[in-house]
């Protein structure tokens, strides 16, 4: 049999476009495959431009904990494809073995019979073939891009919709606006469902997925009202609904907006049926919650063996101007605590807002070293995005690798050990998963 690698290069011949928003092919395929979409557990989707992976990793981590089994699919993967599909198990998944993932790779190929389709249409195939094929209680669906027309988006009628923070990010694929970006996100809202809305940074963001979420008959459920809240107290977060207080610890994921996140997972599961969870489950599940590269420190590994003595080493993959702007605030409530130099380590794709996502930074960063994406030929040449960097007032840098950086700082005499940042992109961030010998597990 072809291995998966193999079956996804001869897929990418079948669509000359990486990214064609539409649902036609994918339902064919589908169609001829049985419809496998039709057989899964109760599915919780899950779209947004920041925090949808975090808030799907809470989820999975209080579900597991309470004893059920959560199939899992997310993208992109930091390491291995097959860090997308977690195929659910009572006590926890795992991620889908190779000779499960090309066997199902396989059978799509054979039944697509070479039509046009693109590779994120006929994997999701695969991966809604692989979790109607295994008994769960649940399957946490993330939306690939956008929510209207996303290959995820054929399920007719799931245990609960979930919109986290939205932003501006893919203009070209969902429109400059935020409220155009709002609109298609809202597309996963169906009639009767349970329409859980996180708390958004822009408020033309609220209106309309309000708006939508009421027109089509779905049941909007939002943060900081009647329906749900969070909020921080003496070195914990409080949760509360209509139902229910729980006094719970803050979560193990670093970052006050992880808060928000967990209190969106807490109400979405609560709202998709899975209410008799208890508070037990919960707090084990936010004690043991797990979502790689996403503000994740680093505390072995040979990267973190390179880093100057003492110093922090931290990694996170958000690229986009408000990803910069959570990251950035999480620094600085970092700083607060303990005031070392901060120094960024920066790799950027040329698809997004560089200046954007580094003016978070200004005022903060002792200084940032640019550092060139390995792998792809998308990313910004690190001498761009210092001079970007210098343009919106950062003292900047450039070195030839991770590990150049690492070792550049090694030789600078600091007041204080530093705390390091590696940011700017989850495909850097897979890169340093993997030089650190540490990937995903």
């Amino acid at each position: 049999m072809d291995s998966s690698d193999a079956l996804m290069a001869r897929f990418l011949a079948l669509h000359p476009r990486t990214i064609d928003l539409s649902l036609g092919r994918i339902q064919r395929l589908l169609e001829r495959l049985g419809h496998p979409e039709r057989k899964l557990p109760p599915v919780i989707h899950v779209a947004g431009t920041n925090g949808k992976g975090s808030t799907i990793a809470f989820m999975r981590a209080i579900l597991e904990a309470g004893g059920l089994a959560a199939h899992v699919y997310t993208s992109p993967h930091l390491v291995r494809f097959h860090e997308r599909i977690r195929i659910g198990a009572v006590g926890g998944g795992s991620y889908v073995p190779e000779d499960q993932l090309a066997d199902a790779l396989a059978r799509c190929e054979a039944s697509n019979a070479g039509e046009p389709i693109t590779v994120f249409e006929i994997t999701t195939a695969a991966a809604f073939l692989l979790f109607s094929e295994t008994p769960a209680d649940v399957l946490l669906l993330e939306v690939g891009l956008g929510g209207r027309v996303d290959a995820t988006n054929v399920i007719d009628n799931p245990a609960a919709a979930v919109v986290t923070p939205i932003g501006r990010d893919h203009a070209e694929y969902l429109g400059d606006t935020v409220e155009a970006v709002a609109t298609e996100k809202a597309g996963i809202f169906k009639r009767g469902c349970p329409a859980i809305i996180a708390a958004q940074d822009y408020k033309e963001a609220d209106s309309v997925l309000c708006r939508i979420a009421e027109e089509i008959g779905a049941t909007p459920i939002r943060v900081g009202n009647q329906d749900f809240s969070v909020h921080a107290e003496r070195g914990r977060i409080v949760y509360q609904d209509e139902l229910d207080l729980f006094d719970l610890p803050q979560p193990r994921l670093n970052g006050r907006h992880q808060f928000t996140n967990a209190a969106t997972a807490i109400a979405a599961l609560r709202a998709a049926g899975f209410g008799d969870i208890g508070v037990e489950a919960i707090e084990t599940g936010l004690n043991k919650v797990e979502w790689p590269g996403r503000l994740q420190r680093l505390t072995r590994g040979r990267l973190s063996d390179m880093a100057p003595n003492d110093a922090e080493l931290w990694l996170d993959g958000g690229h986009n101007i408000d990803g910069g702007r959570i990251l950035a605030t999480a620094m600085a409530d970092l700083g607060e605590r303990s005031d070392v130099p901060l120094i960024l380590v920066v790799g950027l794709l040329g698809t997004k807002d560089a200046e954007g996502f580094l003016r978070n930074f200004v005022g903060l960063a002792r200084h940032l070293i640019a550092v060139p994406i390995g792998g792809q030929m998308a990313a910004r040449p690190a001498e761009e995005v210092a001079q970007i960097a210098a343009d919106v007032g950062l003292t900047a840098y450039v070195a030839s690798s991770v590990e150049a950086a690492l070792e550049s700082l090694s030789d600078i005499a600091f007041e204080r050990p530093p705390r390091i940042l590696i940011c700017g992109s989850l495909y850097l961030a897979g890169n340093v998963l993997t030089a650190n010998g540490t990937p995903p597990t």
